[in-house]
């Protein structure tokens, strides 16, 4: 599965759907809102389309550059509080290197290329948009 949603990302189901009879690993990501300098809140906005066909054509890279027999990449958008599922990323593969490999290349690449952008906000209502990449 590949996709941009604005509901909670359901892990556990998505890795039992992932689990296939001949893989040896399923190497997961799960990118969480956390508490820096007292962020309480994200805002995630995306240009839809766009970040579906390039998170499909990470999707594609990561399949070809590896050894891996699935990916899913589902990127949450809209307001989450600290603690909240932002994004999961599931690389299924016969071996656990090859699965670690894909991953991280996934989410670096989803960092430089995917239209999605985050605006935190404190406690105190002040805000601020985030640069990409980190």
């Amino acid at each position: 599965m590949i996709g941009i949603t604005r509901d909670v990302i359901d892990a556990g189901a998505m890795i039992e759907a992932a689990k296939r009879p001949g893989m040896g690993a399923l190497v997961t990501f799960c990118g969480v809102v956390r508490d820096d300098d007292g962020v309480e809140r994200i805002e995630l906005e995306a240009y839809e389309d766009v970040a579906v066909r390039e998170l499909e054509t990470i999707r594609d890279e990561a399949m070809r550059e590896f050894s891996v027999e699935s990916v899913d990449i589902v990127h949450r958008i809209g307001s989450l509080r600290v603690g909240e599922t932002i994004l999961l990323v599931i690389v299924g593969a016969g071996h656990r290197k090859e699965a670690f490999a894909a991953s991280e290349y996934i989410i670096d690449r989803l960092k430089q290329t995917v239209p999605i952008w985050k605006k935190e906000f404190g406690p105190d209502g002040e805000e601020r948009w985030v640069p990409g990449s980190s």
